[in-house]
């Protein structure tokens, strides 16, 4: 049964106790009457239930939001032609319209004991977007399935697939990961923006210095620059930037990705699959054919990865690739823990950005204040001057009550020179290694409170996002 706002719409398998807990948890005075519908009736009220409280709460009037033809998923006739599935259909579109309007980069389709829990991240935050215990949570799932061309018969397994969509010309791709749970398959989607389009240096929070030292790498003839950061960092936004630096007309730029986020001109992309044997390493060796200059393989997961890569540096090539590490040192150690040698490293490695996005405070609701004593001693031990005032986020209906809307990045950067080229050479370890490279105030942390200073996060953000460390 459902409630749509009047009255109860009962379907045919309604039991009279059900009827009273319904009843009792609508509240009495707030129904008009009971009716009572066959299975097409009551699923046509849901669906209609779906569609107006979506439409009306989101504003989604009049937007198409279709599968791309020939995309390897269903084709659109389903949602005039399949009865049965149409509210299903209506939910699932809703559902993925709303977090592409919001701006999430990922989905989370939940099944609990009780129902369905749906939610979106946006600023690095999950926030709910459904709970409900009256919708079709197998049916939900296996409309996800379908669309990304998975086997909706295996729900013993975790599978990936991927979902191309077109919402008011903007091209989006999905790419979802299903995993069995105690009460269903859990989905999780990732939504790439791919008509976003790349953007330039001085919009991803570099300062002057910072824009200069890309500059002078992305010009270097041979090399390994990488980019390391937690999942959802910005990895491959700053990889993409640094690509557009070095896109010149007499070098051949070739990438190997996992996914292919964004369309570059004038760069030959690859896309990686694993299933059939389109590893990193696969396709980094198979670039080294095609007479490249600048390579951008899009992670460094193993060592045979990290040793082509490397291999592919010595022979004169200058290699772009991403890497999991807490930060800019640390990626020195994670080389090694790949198993690449210390001379190896020395050789190649030309220079290091680690980053982290912070959440930028609302410049409408933010609310000044005078440092506390805790506070100034934070900034003077990373080498700071304590500002006049700092900022704490409030929360207002220009932000939707957060206190903050968007994201800024910080960026701690080294360039692997002589000083420190002998010392990885040597085998210093990584406390050694971030005494040479990084003065006081050019870590995370001393880039987060630069941040602070400037008006754009708070303190809060900043100590949540990359801590207290030097």
């Amino acid at each position: 049964m459902l409630f749509d706002g009047t009255h109860l719409v009962i379907g045919p398998n309604v039991t009279a106790p059900g009827l009273r807990e319904a009843q009792r948890r609508v509240g009495t005075d707030r129904v008009a009457g009971l009716l009572r519908a066959d299975q097409d009736g009551f699923d046509t009220a849901l669906a209609r239930t779906y569609q107006d409280n979506s439409d009306t709460e989101n504003g989604t009037d009049g937007v198409t939001f279709d599968l791309e033809d020939g995309s390897g998923g269903t084709d659109t006739r389903d949602l005039l032609e399949d009865v049965d599935e149409a509210p299903v259909i209506r939910l699932v579109n809703q559902l993925l319209r709303r977090a592409v309007q919001a701006g999430a980069s990922d989905l989370h389709i939940e099944p609990f004991e009780g129902g369905l829990r749906v939610r979106q991240r946006i600023d690095g935050f999950l926030q709910p977007v459904m709970v409900r215990d009256d919708v079709p949570v197998k049916r939900i799932i296996s409309r996800l399935k379908v669309m990304a061309a998975l086997d909706i018969a295996e729900t013993r397994l975790p599978q990936d697939g991927r979902i191309p969509l077109s919402i008011g010309g903007r091209m989006i791709d999905t790419r979802v990961s299903s995993l069995p749970g105690n009460y269903g398959e859990r989905v999780v989607l990732r939504i790439l923006d791919r008509s976003a389009g790349v953007r330039p240096l001085d919009q991803l929070g570099l300062s002057a210095d910072q824009i200069a030292l890309l500059n002078r790498m992305s010009a270097m003839p041979n090399g390994i620059i990488l980019a390391t950061g937690s999942t959802g960092a910005g990895k491959t936004t700053t990889l993409y930037s640094l690509l557009q630096l070095a896109n010149r007309d007499e070098r051949n730029i070739v990438t190997v990705e996992d996914p292919i986020e964004y369309d570059l001109p004038g760069i030959s992309q690859s896309q990686i699959n694993a299933e059939i044997g389109m590893t990193f390493a696969a396709g980094l060796r198979a670039t080294l054919r095609q007479d490249p200059d600048v390579i951008l393989v899009g992670e460094v997961r193993d060592g045979e990865t990290a040793s082509v890569a490397a291999q592919a540096a010595l022979t004169g090539h200058l290699v772009f690739s991403s890497l999991h590490a807490n930060g800019s040192v640390g990626a020195v150690v994670r080389l090694r823990d790949l198993g690449l040698d210390d001379f190896l490293i020395a050789a190649t490695l030309r220079g290091v950005i680690a980053q982290r996005l912070l959440r930028r405070l609302c410049h409408e609701c933010r609310s000044p204040r005078a440092p506390e004593a805790a506070d100034a001693a934070l900034f003077a031990r990373h080498g700071l001057t304590t500002p006049a005032q700092v900022h704490d986020a409030v929360g207002c209906d220009t932000c939707g009550g957060a206190g903050y809307a968007g994201r800024v990045g910080i960026f701690e950067m080294i360039e692997v020179g002589e000083r420190l080229r002998t010392a990885i050479d040597n085998g210093a370890n990584e406390s050694e290694l971030a005494t040479i490279a990084l003065d006081v105030g050019e870590t995370l942390i001393g880039q987060g409170l630069r941040q602070v200073i400037a008006g754009e996060t708070t303190l809060a953000e900043t100590l949540r996002v990359v801590g207290d460390v030097a």
